[in-house]
């Protein structure tokens, strides 16, 4: 059976990518990416159009969405037009290499398409580690209630990201996931 949940994403150098599999790991979603020229595949258009829920994902790149994904969007006008996506469940996540990074107004850009869309918005849902014993390997660290949120330095590859925010991104994935089955 296909998965009621797309995640539809850009990834620059594959951090974003991995956050991707991780919440597509907790949720089951089908996994869409936005190619280095921004554009979607038409089947992935015609998956978007079949899915429950969507799970937008983008790096932070200079406080915002990159551009790959700002196209993709733009492209979704269609879609608004006809309020094609109008009630279906989503949410978001980003990455950028500060823990701080402005991540809030890339997540703010990606609920604000999602309210354009009509549709229905799904947070983290998590608790943030945010007492003196907290690491950086603990759930939520870095605290983001909006969206799903996650930091990798710029001299880390993918498969170093800190397991903490990979941990995280499983279980944003379970979160939305419980959502889409509490209210089919």
């Amino acid at each position: 059976m296909t998965s009621p949940i797309s995640i539809v994403f850009h990834s620059g150098y594959g951090h974003t990518a991995r956050i991707a599999q991780a919440v597509a790991e907790g949720s089951g979603a089908t996994l869409l990416a936005i190619d280095e020229h921004g554009n979607l595949a038409p089947e992935g258009w015609e998956r978007l159009a079949a899915s429950k829920a969507i799970i937008f994902g983008t790096p932070t790149y200079m406080g915002n969405v990159s551009w790959q994904f700002k196209k993709f969007a733009d492209a979704s006008s269609a879609v608004w037009f006809k309020q094609g996506w109008k009630d279906k469940f989503a949410a978001a996540f980003t990455n950028s290499a500060s823990v701080g990074g402005d991540k809030q107004s890339t997540l703010y850009t990606l609920f604000t398409l999602s309210q354009q869309h009509s549709m229905l918005w799904v947070g983290t849902g998590m608790m943030p580690a945010n007492a003196k014993a907290s690491t950086r390997d603990d759930v939520n660290y870095l605290a983001s209630f909006a969206g799903l949120a996650t930091a990798t330095p710029s001299d880390a590859s993918a498969d170093e990201m800190v397991p903490g925010d990979i941990k995280t991104a499983r279980l944003f994935g379970e979160r939305v996931a419980d959502v889409v089955r509490r209210h089919n």
